[in-house]
């Protein structure tokens, strides 16, 4: 509806805000283009947002197995991350660790005290107990401090001072885990020569 107004003796035109023609300046195509694939892709209820967070969780989880397996640092966890892990996961992976097979060296000799005590031979639990046992723990031992001193010498010569913090701890723990429960999956083989870059 239009409306007429007299101010001064002039008579001015007064549009209706109701006016169904617009007051700004026409869209590009290309904006038009941008702002219909917006309004496509926003979720029109909360079932269809749902749906696509867990199409968007499923497929990342996907892409972490899947880097799990072959170490691609894109996908893989947080804490795993970054070149000074990949060192230190393959540092680890390519040598013999005793304290890997420390809890399968525990199980046999529970099983030798369990056949000692049923078969009569409590002196066979003494030895274990006083020598098989120790020698495995000063075995471990000798073994992680090779192992952390070595792996400090490398860093040293390869990474700076602040990005290596934590990594010493992260090697212990991987070495005292099987080879084949290690996450992500070694890519080195035993006595595989260690990469010059990372």
């Amino acid at each position: 509806m239009l409306m007429l107004a007299t101010l001064r003796g002039s008579v001015s035109r007064v549009v209706d805000e109701t006016d169904g023609r617009k007051g700004r300046a026409t869209p590009s195509r290309k904006e038009a283009e941008a702002a219909r694939k917006a309004r496509l892709k926003t979720p029109v209820s909360r079932k269809d947002q749902a749906k696509r967070a867990r199409e968007s969780r499923d497929a990342m989880r996907s892409k972490q197995r899947e880097a799990i397996k072959t170490g691609d640092d894109r996908y893989l966890p947080a804490r795993e991350q970054g070149p000074v892990r990949h060192f230190a996961r393959d540092f680890v992976d390519r040598r013999r660790n005793i304290a890997e097979y420390l809890i399968p060296f525990l199980f046999v000799i529970l099983l030798f005290l369990f056949v000692a005590g049923v078969s009569g031979h409590p002196e066979w639990s003494a030895y274990a107990t006083a020598f098989i046992y120790p020698l495995i723990i000063i075995g471990v031992v000798v073994d992680e401090f090779i192992l952390v001193r070595s792996l400090k010498r490398e860093l040293k010569a390869r990474f700076k001072p602040e990005e290596t913090t934590g990594t010493t701890f992260y090697a212990i723990l991987r070495s005292s885990q099987l080879r084949r429960m290690r996450i992500p999956k070694p890519q080195l083989k035993h006595g595989d020569s260690v990469k010059d870059r990372y």
